[in-house]
């Protein structure tokens, strides 16, 4: 058995009876134990629970009764809440949380027949672009352990890249996909606002957060997707958007494009790029083979997408984890003098520096005196960078961009915020905009994966992953996988 392999050809190997599912899921564990001492991609390794989802599935393979992703091992980033399950966030703050529900997006995932293999770490309450904001300690790159995996959903990446799961859920905030996905060497596909419920997903800035998924190809994705997206009555933000392409998927695949595309690539983006260069020239060299037309557009508002992002997202921060307040459910301060007590100090011993930094910076620009020149001001910034998208796509299919200004970093290496919020330049502005996005890889630069990233028009998930399939039918840069033999030996 194989677990770095495609889904499909799992599920073949499945209903075939080449193995079980409870076989190919001891082997996932076993991979997870071993490789976690090193990685520390891993919060939770649900091993009981495992092996009786895998025995469940087991018994539908043999009914016949399969779906394509029955028996498959999946991790999901320790943000979605799952019945009975810690859902710590990455926080001291929810360190003892056990989830009293099951997330919208997992449970639809539990229904087709997948193994939840366990909740991989994450920076804490999602924000981070490094993975080294965990309370569980700060997440390895499976390239090169000295490097950071990216962030948020650096855990589900490492996972993903190291074979420990072919799948690996993650959630998209301003680029918390995308960019681990590129630092890893693995697909990752941030679906449009709306597209998967919200429901059970911990709230870091409602009106940016999206479910996504990281796998090692477009297929995989977009067959993981299409058991993921659809409406959700629980969640006010998801679209009832129908899509026959995506709910045909599971039986039919994603198909082909029907005519080559026009492509647009944002010179702001590529300007600001400090490496890959020669990656991104041959990416587009392979596209136009195929029958592509590049052409250069330009995005002008993308300067100013990192302060507006961090205003709104910090402001929506402020006043979704005001509900942390040691007096429910959370961290709770021991012997506190007054309420006013419990409040402060379950907080400031709850919440990391990176957390708190957020919530302060929301919390003023909502303050009385500044919302105006802050919140308003870059709410009007955000129509701005959409519309900048919607004149983009009057013109072409398609946009390919760089995923980072550069390769993964050194762990300890940025301790600047306003050095690691450049981290985000290029995956900001769809976020801002409620676009569908997504990163594939598109080669190495001294040993370490470089991203490509694909951006559609809202719903057009379609056109992305076919555009993307394309690409990886004609290159090999996503079956590299790194070098983990010391680390398991």
């Amino acid at each position: 058995m194989n677990l770095d392999q495609p889904i499909r050809q799992i599920a073949a190997e499945l209903a075939r009876g080449d193995y079980s599912s409870r076989e190919l899921t001891v082997a996932a564990i076993e991979r997870a134990k071993r490789l976690n001492e090193r990685l520390n991609c891993f919060v939770t390794i649900a091993e009981d629970q495992a092996l009786a989802q895998a025995e469940q599935a087991d018994q539908r393979i043999r009914r016949g009764q399969a779906t394509p992703l029955t028996g498959i091992p999946v991790t999901h980033k320790d943000i979605f809440c799952i019945d009975g399950m810690l859902t710590s966030c990455g926080s001291k703050m929810l360190a003892n949380f056990t989830a009293p529900y099951t997330a919208t997006t997992i449970q639809k995932l539990l229904d087709a027949g997948t193994v939840t293999l366990g909740k991989a770490n994450m920076d804490e309450f999602a924000m981070g672009s490094s993975n080294e904001n965990s309370y569980f300690g700060s997440v390895a790159n499976p390239w090169n352990t000295d490097c950071v995996p990216g962030g948020s959903s650096g855990g589900s990446a490492a996972v993903v890249a190291a074979s420990i799961t072919p799948v690996a859920t993650g959630t998209d905030t301003g680029g918390s996909i995308r960019q681990p996905a590129s630092f890893c060497g693995v697909t990752g596909l941030k679906p449009t606002y709306g597209r998967v419920s919200r429901y059970g997903m911990v709230a870091f800035a409602s009106s940016l957060d999206q479910g996504g998924v990281l796998a090692h190809t477009a297929h995989d994705a977009a067959l993981m997707l299409a058991y993921m997206a659809g409406f959700d009555p629980r969640d006010s933000t998801s679209h009832d958007h129908q899509d026959a392409w995506l709910e045909a998927v599971p039986e039919n695949g994603i198909g082909e494009l029907e005519a080559p595309l026009t492509v647009g690539m944002p010179k702001e983006y590529f300007d600001n790029a400090s490496i890959g260069a020669t990656l991104y020239d041959e990416a587009r060299r392979a596209l136009e083979g195929q029958g592509f037309r590049c052409q250069e557009i330009t995005l002008p508002h993308t300067d100013a997408a990192i302060p507006a992002y961090y205003i709104l997202a910090g402001a929506e921060a402020s006043t979704n984890l005001s509900r942390y307040d040691g007096v429910r459910f959370g961290h709770r301060c021991e012997d506190p003098e007054s309420l006013e007590d419990l409040y402060e100090r379950s907080r400031s011993e709850g919440f990391g520096a990176e957390v708190k930094r957020r919530i302060l910076t929301g919390t003023y620009a909502l303050s009385v005196g500044y919302f105006d020149a802050y919140y308003v001001k870059a709410q009007k910034i955000r129509r701005l960078i959409q519309q900048d998208f919607l004149n983009a796509f009057s013109k072409v299919d398609l946009l390919i961009a760089p995923t980072a200004p550069g390769t993964a970093f050194r762990r300890g290496e940025l301790t600047d915020p306003l050095a690691m919020y450049q981290q985000d330049l290029f995956t900001i502005p769809a976020s801002l905009a409620g676009l569908p996005a997504l990163t594939l890889p598109c080669g190495l630069h001294d040993g370490l994966p470089v991203g490509l990233q694909m951006i559609a028009a809202h719903f057009d998930e379609q056109r992305l992953l076919k555009a993307a399939a394309v690409y990886q039918s004609i290159t090999d840069w996503h079956n590299l996988r790194p070098d983990l033999r010391m680390e398991i030996d």
